[in-house]
């Protein structure tokens, strides 16, 4: 992993990715200034026929609508993101959005000539990120004046993605050019395209799943959240304002950090190496090697701002993909970009979505990232794809 490809994340993830060895920051640009945005909804009724009261969610824009309001690009954002796509918030922020890479004057994503809009989700897991706004578990529910906990509505992608619509729509977006995103974000601009056909014209899916989560991912993602229901602190799901579940969140995303790597990047970041030097592995059970350590100390990290109950609900919201017989409805132009290393979304899923859209007339594309670093490759790697997404974006 380059120092030039550490910079891309937003911040909390270069702190975590700092902890796994893997570089800091180093190329010099002038940088893209954003700030963070409020969205408000009365009520909202979730797929599963629920009410939620008082949706907050925060979002971000970069560039500017043009008067017939059809150059709006949307970037729905992954598993553990946020709405933090790209630029920084303040000139000497020390990391920038996610995709940075491929985001801002001059890019494959030119926000000199597209409007480009990224919002977070509900049930985001980064609630304790001050530049995260989201209604979800940790919210308090209007109607007891308490933490929701695990009595907050189920939540699916689908459910995202209504509520960014009605967003959009408060910006006077008259047409999506497209919607892109990374992992749970392709699994957003896919439903997109299904649900609002004659909205959205083109789809970047990027490290994603095609049409629906497959049988394995629904079983990895249930072990993604499992340490946090395990641990007794979690008091199931009862613990806002009391000591929260940070051993069983650890662990958890520390699994998350490794699956979502790839065995090149392990070798290539730490090597059969031990954490510190002088302490052999051999000589203790307490010494560890350095991608246990690594690992631990990511866990750690990103616990720091994540809410346990959050990535139970965002975990169940990813296994609940699945488009069915939606995918008739899909109209758009739709560029694949798998990563060749990916374990959790192999390009064989990309491939297999491709030639079902070919068959029904749709028109497709596909660019595999090459890379050690799996499923990650998607946001680290982006820029590879740089060239394939800004001539997509043009035809």
């Amino acid at each position: 992993m380059t120092p030039h490809r550490t910079r891309r994340l937003f911040a909390l993830l270069a702190g975590v990715l700092l902890s796994l060895g893997l570089g800091a920051a180093a190329a010099q640009q002038q940088p893209l200034l954003t700030e963070k945005k409020l969205f408000t909804m009365p009520s909202y009724t979730t797929v599963g026929g629920k009410t939620i009261n008082r949706i907050r969610i925060g979002y971000e824009t970069y560039g500017t609508l043009n008067a017939k309001g059809d150059n709006a690009i949307f970037i729905a954002h992954f598993f553990s993101g946020n709405s933090h796509a790209a630029g920084r918030y303040k000139p000497d922020d020390k990391a920038a959005g996610y995709w940075d890479a491929i985001i801002g004057p001059g890019k494959a994503i030119d926000t000199g000539k597209y409007f480009v809009i990224s919002a977070d989700t509900l049930a985001n897991l980064n609630t304790k990120d001050p530049n995260t706004i989201t209604t979800g578990p940790a919210s308090v529910d209007p109607a007891t004046g308490k933490p929701y906990g695990m009595s907050f509505p189920v939540v699916t992608p689908r459910d995202f993605v209504r509520v960014h619509k009605a967003l959009v729509d408060s910006l006077g977006v008259k047409k999506l050019h497209a919607v892109g995103g990374a992992s749970g974000g392709a699994i957003q601009a896919m439903e997109w395209a299904a649900l609002y056909p004659e909205f959205v014209e083109r789809v970047i899916h990027v490290i994603g799943p095609g049409f629906d989560i497959h049988p394995y991912v629904i079983g990895l993602l249930d072990l993604w959240h499992q340490p946090i229901m395990l641990d007794p602190k979690w008091n199931g799901g009862d613990y806002y304002g009391r000591e929260e579940p940070v051993d069983g969140l650890a662990l958890a995303l520390k699994a998350v950090t490794l699956t979502a790597l790839a065995p090149g990047w392990a070798e290539k970041a730490h090597g059969y190496k031990p954490a510190a030097e002088g302490k052999n592995p051999l000589d203790a059970m307490g010494n560890l090697f350095s991608i246990q350590a690594g690992l631990n100390a990511s866990g750690q990290a990103r616990a720091r701002t994540t809410d346990a109950n959050s990535v139970i609900y965002t975990s169940k919201s990813q296994q609940l993909y699945n488009l069915g017989d939606d995918v008739k409805r899909i109209k758009a132009k739709v560029l694949f970009v798998p990563a060749k290393t990916d374990l959790v979304f192999p390009p064989e899923y990309s491939r297999q979505a491709m030639e079902r859209l070919r068959v029904q007339g749709n028109t497709v594309e596909i660019f595999e990232i090459d890379g050690t670093s799996g499923h990650l490759d998607g946001i680290f790697s982006i820029g590879k794809a740089a060239d394939a997404i800004s001539a997509f974006l043009g035809k």
